[in-house]
């Protein structure tokens, strides 16, 4: 996925009311920008951070600048962490048509957002005569609190659990379903569920485990032109 245009970098002044952040740009002007993720963004909201933002030239938008980006160091260096809750499902959409994600080959077809379960909609429903459905939630991870080892979710997630249990029903009624995890840091060799942070999604996960949900977790190469799905990472306890 190519940003329309090069992202913009700029020092964090203050996230706030959640969907809000205001940035001062390298050159010198204060913005206010729109912060597309609805989580606690643990540990990616330091003031003076670098953020990278993308700018919209569109005159009904209230804020032209969309956060997308903060760089970290957790002691390998510096890294590019993507915030951006609404690219991953375009990411693995691309990456899924374009092949490289082995274990989802081999579809006929491919939709988004289909209605299914309670009232909820899937990222990703692939279809096959021969190897039937094939249900795909996908969730973004940026979380990080030990060097290399990336983490999910960020903060409790009641509409995350949900979804792992209505995984488990499409098992349930003969299907495939897949819960893929998409890691938007350039720093993360690993995956666990943080369990401390909540408790109740990493119980929704052993069930649906166990009812035949499959698990899977990729890393992303980033940077200020583009985000792109990079390679299969480990899913770790």
């Amino acid at each position: 996925m190519r940003f329309t245009t090069p992202l913009v970098r700029g020092r964090l002044i203050q996230r706030y009311k959640r969907f809000l952040a205001d940035v001062t740009l390298d050159s010198g002007e204060i913005i206010t920008a729109t912060c597309p993720n609805t989580g606690s963004m643990l540990g990616l909201t330091a003031p003076g951070s670098s953020v990278w933002l993308s700018k919209s030239d569109s005159p009904t938008r209230k804020y032209a600048h969309t956060w997308e980006m903060i760089e970290t160091d957790l002691g390998q260096g510096p890294a590019l962490v993507g915030i951006n809750t609404n690219h991953p499902n375009k990411l693995v959409t691309e990456a899924i048509e374009a092949g490289q994600i082995k274990k989802l080959a081999g579809y006929a077809s491919l939709r988004r957002e289909v209605k299914y379960g309670e009232a909820s909609r899937i990222d990703i429903l692939l279809e096959d005569a021969r190897k039937g459905r094939c249900y795909v939630e996908i969730k973004n991870v940026h979380l990080m609190r030990e060097s290399g080892l990336a983490e999910f979710p960020d903060c409790v997630t009641a509409r995350g659990a949900k979804h792992l249990r209505e995984l488990a029903a499409m098992v349930g009624q003969g299907h495939r379903a897949v819960m893929l995890y998409l890691v938007q840091r350039t720093d993360a060799t690993r995956l666990r569920l943080a369990s401390d942070l909540d408790p109740g999604y990493w119980e929704a996960f052993q069930e649906a485990k166990a009812a035949g949900v499959e698990a899977l977790a990729y890393s992303c190469r980033m940077s200020p032109q583009e985000i792109a799905l990079d390679a299969p990472i480990r899913l770790v306890r």
